[in-house]
């Protein structure tokens, strides 16, 4: 099981202020905090990209580049990039480019694009979200194949016999599908023997599991081995040394940010008490101590059998220090925990 964390760069508010932090203050914490992610033998830390006032990353491949030039181990993705709204070409190359800089520790995770700000300002149109996304990730899986590419499609120029430099480090570039529930999705992911990254941010996360199911029946028919493919839970989380300093110090962003997006979308405002069920046993939220949050990984994947598990922890922007303790908990208590029973779990399935 590997474990770590993702991030949008979520600018917290000062509390005497109420202004939100600089996008310096913020990105400097960042780095910060991928460096302490990788110094606890955390596995894999996610930059998500947004194109709104509230986050700092809009260019993922930017950050984690800074980031591989800081830390030593740790691999480093985004979680997610909006394919549909960017150039295959231009987004392979600076990926191969960090690939490199990082010397073969870069990952690419997909997705249509949860937040659409990005479709309008690089001049694409959401009536086309769903095909956008199809032929770029045709484009993208042709790119990663290597050798002078030859393609044409219906948003961008052909490609003749063309050569896409630099090559990464890897061969091919590890490629995932993020979804937030969308079947077809998930059985295009596994068809074309991709990774898969679940987004679980509300409700009870067992209700996920057929869409695990749904990837590996995809692979099979895609003629993959369904076992040699990975699936990723991504989560909220947050870890503290009580349960209580833990949600206390989480809840406060977290009410903003769902509030905020509870207002675009129809959805009404977060409740402390919803908050709290979310946090027992079976709820979507892993905050709490380490044995509680170590407790509820190892709860879903007896549901979902996957292989990675990451946590957004600075949802709405909670304090750095906290974070960093939050960090520092998850790497050097909760990841042992995981990892012993999970080798256990498989040393008796043998």
């Amino acid at each position: 099981m590997e474990l770590g964390i993702y991030s949008f760069g979520d600018r917290g508010r000062d509390p005497q202020t109420g202004h939100l932090q600089t996008d310096q203050q913020r990105m400097t914490e960042l780095l910060e905090q991928v460096e302490l992610a990788d110094q606890v033998g955390l596995d894999v830390f996610g930059f998500g990209e947004h194109h709104r006032e509230e986050y700092v990353i809009t260019s993922p491949t930017v950050v984690i580049a800074a980031a591989a030039a800081r830390t030593k181990r740790i691999r480093l993705t985004s979680a997610v990039t909006v394919l549909s709204s960017t150039d295959p070409v231009r987004l392979y190359q600076d990926f191969a480019t960090a690939d490199l800089v990082s010397e073969g520790r870069v990952e690419l995770m997909a997705g249509r694009g949860s937040f659409i700000e990005s479709f309008p300002l690089f001049g694409y149109d959401t009536a086309d979200y769903d095909e956008l996304f199809a032929e770029k990730l045709e484009l993208l899986l042709t790119l990663r194949q290597g050798g002078p590419v030859t393609w044409s499609g219906k948003f961008r120029a052909p490609l003749r016999a063309a050569e896409i430099r630099p090559q990464p480090a890897q061969s091919p570039l590890p490629l995932w599908i993020a979804v937030g529930g969308n079947p077809p999705s998930v059985a295009r992911a596994g068809f074309l023997g991709l990774g898969l990254a679940i987004a679980i941010i509300g409700g009870l996360p067992e209700r996920m599991a057929p869409l695990a199911e749904l990837y590996r029946e995809a692979a099979k028919e895609g003629g993959h081995d369904p076992a040699t493919l990975p699936i990723s839970l991504n989560a909220h989380g947050f870890v503290g040394d009580t349960s209580r300093g833990a949600a206390d110090a989480f809840w406060p962003g977290y009410a903003e940010t769902m509030t905020q997006i509870g207002r675009e979308r129809g959805w009404p405002p977060a409740r402390r008490d919803q908050f709290e069920a979310g946090r027992q046993p079976r709820g979507h939220l892993l905050v709490g101590t380490p044995e509680e949050v170590a407790q509820k990984i190892l709860d879903q994947h007896e549901i979902f059998g996957h292989q990675r598990y990451l946590l957004q922890m600075d949802v709405g922007g909670p304090a750095h220090a906290d974070i960093m303790r939050s960090i520092e908990l998850l790497g050097t208590e909760v990841a042992p925990i995981v990892r012993e029973e999970i080798a256990r779990r498989e040393a008796v399935a043998v």
